[in-house]
């Protein structure tokens, strides 16, 4: 009895020898994975180098205990195997099945007894996940070119009822002699294959809308821009910027839950009318982008107009109530010329911001040399360094004076403030240069801020020593704001001016295009002491008629009827009749662009109350 103990001792303690490169391939996979775990190589040693140590440990205690088949190591091998989540199929040299782990015998629906000897690919079938197309087998690659052979990236494990499981899986070739062969390891990785792809699904959709992310889209924008630069010159894509109109309405009067569902339907129409290879993607907000692929400019202003009468079909209904639905569309074609997708993208918004300011619910396309967009393009380049100077405090306040047309009449001291700005080089830039581009894209609110918050900050500054009466000009815009009234009031009460001492200048065409609202503004403010002007009045078509309902203080003769009249017998008679008007009415006139003396003599006979140009006084820093 002793002498067969010993002899079994020898026999494990042989095979244990043997085995310690399995126990090394553990030590060092398991080191190399810890380091760079996403590395395939690595990834594949990670997988392979638990179960292979075991089942080198478990091959050789077999062919040692072959006489007793007894033995406590071999238990805990086979335990072990066991014991493991990933599935290992052992094979003899020829690539035929020997063992099944439990996990293995699970994931393939078939016992280790009844897998004995059966080809391992005819149980395992790896295939490419959509065209089904048969890869090579990692345990005969492992076999012919005695390496660690990995399962294709991506590939699915075949089941013999057809059904699909997305598995990682690597072989790797025992050392020749008894027990050789390979062993294959495979890993189920279903949940995170499912989970990788549902994060790069979020990675590249709207979560809104489930259409394309901008990320996404522009990538694709990419794509076709590097296409075109290397495809025939006929080779053609477009794309479009479509804006919704007036989104904002149900926005502010039904909620953001009911705007996301707007939004939604709209996704759907656009996904209705287009094409299955174009693309659709919300941009953000309320702007959505759309890529049409081999797709000229003619075919695109179609689809263009298809998408927009579409939008015009859409009814939304919320609460009761129904809401029209329209949408600006511009459209450019894409070519090499467009460099980037950002470029074209920019391309297409402004087409569509030509197609909102020619009246909404249009379509317009980018073309070479389209002066219409040039402008805008050269507009919107002032409007960053409109904000770089609202940001650094470059815009200055001017002054320049208005005295009474009698030329040794005393009065007390009335101004004008003018506005100028200042570059990023410090050189001073004309009002008529930049606040057409504020106007145009609305940051004419954000000036008269600025402008009433200065002005009345040094008019409490300089106190009595201060004029009089301070005209300030105010644009359409800011007259419509119930927020930049409040503005004006809360300015007021907290530098400590007095009303009386200020004048808002409103422009004739801005009073006409928001009556109502300019009515309001000024009956609030002139209630409190507040004076107004109305200025370059008889440009408009209508300036009598409106000028009955509106109570200013000071009637300002435009400046094309004064600079002329010593020659225009017309003009003359046109500041007669202004001035005629704005007296019988209780309204002090005041006359712009007076040059010259003369000028001035005759506006004093003819009975205007004030006079203010280059004749009487330059502007210069309040």
């Amino acid at each position: 009895m002793g002498g067969a103990r010993r002899r079994a001792r020898a026999r494990t303690a042989f095979a244990l020898k043997d085995s310690w490169p399995y126990a090394a391939c553990l030590l060092l996979a398991l080191g190399a994975a810890w380091l760079a775990a996403s590395h395939l190589a690595l990834r594949a040693a990670a997988l392979l180098a638990v179960p292979c140590c075991l089942l080198g440990i478990w091959i050789n205690l077999r062919v040692a205990n072959a006489a007793t088949r007894t033995g406590t190591l071999l238990a805990q091998a086979r335990t072990a195997l066991g014991a493991v989540h990933d599935s290992v199929i052992a094979t003899d040299a020829d690539a035929a099945v020997s063992y099944l782990n439990p996990a293995a015998e699970r994931m393939l629906g078939q016992s280790a007894d009844a897998a004995q000897g059966f080809p391992v690919e005819a149980l395992t079938r790896f295939v490419e996940p959509e065209s089904r197309r048969n890869l090579p087998h990692p345990v005969h690659v492992a076999l012919g070119e005695r390496r660690v052979a990995p399962l294709t990236a991506g590939a699915v494990l075949l089941g013999r009822d057809e059904r699909e499981l997305a598995v990682e899986a690597s072989a790797v070739p025992l050392p020749p002699g008894e027990g050789s062969g390979a062993v294959l390891v495979l890993r189920d990785v279903g949940q995170e294959r499912e989970a990788a792809q549902r994060l790069r699904y979020q990675q590249a959709h709207d979560d809104v809308t489930g259409l394309l992310n901008r990320l996404e889209f522009e990538q694709r924008v990419a794509q076709c821009l590097s296409g075109a630069r290397q495809a025939e010159a006929d080779s053609r894509d477009a794309l479009l910027f479509v804006d919704l109109d007036q989104f904002r309405v149900v926005n502010q009067s039904c909620g953001h839950a009911a705007g996301d569902e707007l939004l939604r339907q709209v996704a759907q129409v656009l996904e209705g009318v287009l094409r299955g290879g174009d693309s659709v993607a919300r941009l953000g907000g309320d702007e959505f982008g759309v890529l049409l692929c081999g797709c000229g400019a003619a075919d695109a202003m179609r689809l263009a107009e298809l998408l927009r009468q579409a939008m015009c079909e859409l009814r939304f209904d919320h609460g009761g109530r129904s809401f029209p639905v329209a949408a600006s569309i511009g459209v450019v074609e894409l070519d090499a010329s467009w460099g980037q997708a950002s470029s074209a993208l920019s391309g297409a918004e402004a087409a569509c911001g030509l197609a909102k300011e020619h009246g909404r619910n249009r379509v317009h396309v980018h073309r070479p040399g389209d002066a219409e967009l040039a402008q805008r393009e050269g507009m919107l380049h002032w409007v960053a360094r409109i904000q770089d100077a609202l940001d650094h405090d470059r815009l200055l306040l001017y002054a320049q004076p208005i005295a009474p047309a009698a030329p040794q009449a005393e009065a007390p001291r009335h101004m004008e403030l003018l506005l100028r700005m200042l570059d990023a080089d410090g050189r001073l830039v004309s009002p008529m240069a930049f606040l057409p581009a504020a106007e145009r894209f609305s940051m004419s609110t954000a000036i008269d801020r600025w402008v009433v918050g200065s002005a009345f900050e040094q008019l409490a500054a300089a106190g009595a020593a201060g004029p009089a009466l301070c005209a300030i000009n105010l644009s359409a815009a800011s007259l419509s704001d119930e927020r930049f009234l409040q503005f004006v009031l809360d300015q007021c009460e907290r530098r400590g001016v007095e009303p009386s001492r200020v004048c808002f200048e409103i422009t004739e065409t801005a009073v006409i295009s928001q009556f109502q609202k300019a009515l309001r503004f000024i009956e609030r403010l002139r209630a409190l002491g507040f004076c107004f002007a109305l200025d370059d009045f008889g440009t408009g078509m209508s300036s009598f008629a409106y000028l009955k309902q509106l109570p200013v203080d000071f009637l300002k003769i435009d400046g094309s009827f004064v600079k002329d009249m010593l020659r225009d017998p017309i003009d003359r008679a046109m500041v007669e009749a202004i001035n005629h008007v704005g007296h019988v009415m209780g309204i002090r006139t005041v006359a712009e662009f007076v040059e010259h003396d003369a000028t001035r003599h005759c506006l004093h006979e003819i009975g205007v109350d004030f006079v203010q140009g280059y004749g009487i006084g330059k502007p210069v820093p309040f």
